[in-house]
């Protein structure tokens, strides 16, 4: 059996580490983004409101890719759709206005952390996980805390922004993670 893993751990993980390194910047900057536009749904705010689910089935994919010796890689098209399901809806749903956004994107940051903290529980041997099964029990319930919202009336897509940047500090984590079990390995072998 580990003869079957350290293969695919070895490279695997080098580029989750890069992934996880660019879904941390994109969720910065995408973050940044929203924050500053809001306090209501134009057409910049509608934009980053779909970008995101988009840019999230973008990463499965490569991760997909670079995963598929691995049992993860079923978990990840689970993802890819979910994403492009949400990407859809939050087209409709950015028309009909905040809370509907929100109802939206709940559903999906619900359904996408159980993906998540699924595939994380299936990757625990390559190390730096535990921030991706954190992440996904997190974004679970902040799903649920999205859809309770959309009936307040104070319903705003500020939440959405803290919520992309917590889960790009998680993969940040993660990518840090990783390099520092992989530096651990080489040189503890050599």
């Amino acid at each position: 059996m580990t003869t079957t893993t350290a293969p695919v751990a070895a490279t695997v993980a080098p580029t989750l580490r890069r992934l996880y390194f660019v879904r941390f910047g994109f969720a910065l900057i995408w973050a940044v983004a929203l924050f500053s536009t809001a306090s209501s749904i134009g057409p910049v705010s509608a934009t980053l409101l779909v970008l995101y689910p988009l840019f999230d089935a973008g990463a499965a994919i490569v991760d997909a890719r670079s995963s598929r010796a691995s049992r993860s890689a079923r978990g990840l098209h689970v993802n890819i759709a979910i994403s492009a399901i949400a990407a859809v809806g939050l087209v409709f749903a950015a028309v009909s206005g905040i809370p509907a956004v929100l109802r939206v994107w709940g559903v999906w940051a619900v359904v996408a952390g159980l993906v998540q903290l699924i595939v994380a529980l299936r990757r625990r041997k390559l190390g730096g996980q535990w921030a991706m099964i954190a992440s996904g029990t997190i974004s679970t319930l902040a799903g649920i805390s999205f859809f309770a919202q959309a009936a307040t009336s104070d319903a705003s897509l500020k939440n959405l922004a803290g919520y992309a940047l917590l889960g790009g500090v998680f993969f940040l984590v993660s990518a840090l993670r990783l390099g520092r079990n992989a530096s651990r390995s080489t040189g503890g072998r050599n």
